[in-house]
């Protein structure tokens, strides 16, 4: 089975009105990949006829992402922020439901932002019972939700792909999985590699993504063997690239992720990229794995 590849829309545009939805789409879909995550911090913002005829028009699938925001954050044990961050992440699936979506992915289990005091456990679990509400929600729909593992400058509820794991578990829907970043996991998993096998089943989202947001292959993570991790784990799920630079992204995402650099201007060739690069370290992967696999006596 083919991964399906997908782009993140802020690799063409900051935004999401009629112009930049049509010209990430159309850019999108030009290059071969198979859809499009579009992000939903705000999913107000997206005119949801007018994406979805776009999307028609150009073969395109579509997945959404977010973070929530403070006010929305349901593992403060806060129950005014617990109430909003289910409201938001509710509208989410609706929204995603009917732009005819098939995953939601981000950091839908706490604040995307910097924490100064760890998790408690009664925030974890208020977020838990939030999450199980939404995924039976998003299951009516055949929504995945995504837990994203990031860094922890960006959440401090999930850092490692084994704490992924553990809060999916704990969540206990079929349709909840793991988002593992290779950009996020170059800062905190030992074994990158292993961590991605060890996950296994409860995989369901995978972000390409360079240590420094720029060309894949151009920065310190070992592709190498992230793609034979995703290989052996038997992964078949989605893979999306994602990438940011300042000619490009747009707030809030340029101040949250700390993005002042301009490491690439040119949108088409960096997917164009992406893409070539991403069917290389696949294929390469995979013959890994059939010579070792295989004993010739």
């Amino acid at each position: 089975m083919k991964n399906k590849l997908g782009v993140h829309a802020q690799v063409w545009v900051g935004g999401w009105s009629h112009e930049e939805a049509a010209r990430a789409i159309a850019s999108t879909a030009s290059l071969g990949y198979d859809y499009i995550e579009a992000p939903a911090l705000d999913p107000s913002l997206i005119d949801i006829d007018f994406t979805r005829k776009e999307l028609e028009k150009a073969g395109l699938g579509i997945t959404t992402s977010l973070g929530l925001d403070d006010s929305c954050d349901i593992s403060a044990g806060d129950p005014g922020k617990k109430a909003r961050g289910e409201a938001h992440l509710m509208q989410v699936v609706k929204t995603t439901r009917d732009l005819g979506g098939t995953h939601i992915t981000g950091i839908l289990y706490s604040g995307f932002q910097k924490y100064f005091t760890a998790a408690t456990k009664e925030g974890v679990a208020g977020a838990v019972e939030v999450l199980q509400r939404v995924a039976e929600e998003a299951a009516k729909s055949n929504i995945t939700l995504g837990l994203e593992v990031v860094n922890r400058y960006e959440t401090n509820v999930i850092n490692t792909a084994a704490q992924g794991v553990e809060l999916c578990k704990r969540v206990g829907m079929a349709n909840v999985k793991v988002h593992l970043d290779c950009y996020h996991m170059n800062i905190e998993e030992a074994d990158a590699e292993q961590a991605i096998i060890d996950t296994g089943d409860y995989l369901g989202y995978f972000h390409t993504g360079e240590s420094h947001r720029g060309y894949l292959g151009t920065g310190s993570i070992d592709f190498v063997k992230i793609f034979r991790g995703l290989v052996k784990a038997n992964y078949q799920g989605p893979i999306c690239f994602e990438s940011f630079s300042s000619a490009v992204a747009g707030e809030p995402l340029t101040g949250i992720l700390g993005i002042w650099r301009n490491l690439w201007t040119d949108s088409t060739d960096l997917c164009r990229h992406a893409m070539e690069f991403t069917q290389a370290q696949m294929h390469a992967a995979k013959q890994a794995q059939a010579i070792g696999g295989s004993v010739d006596w």
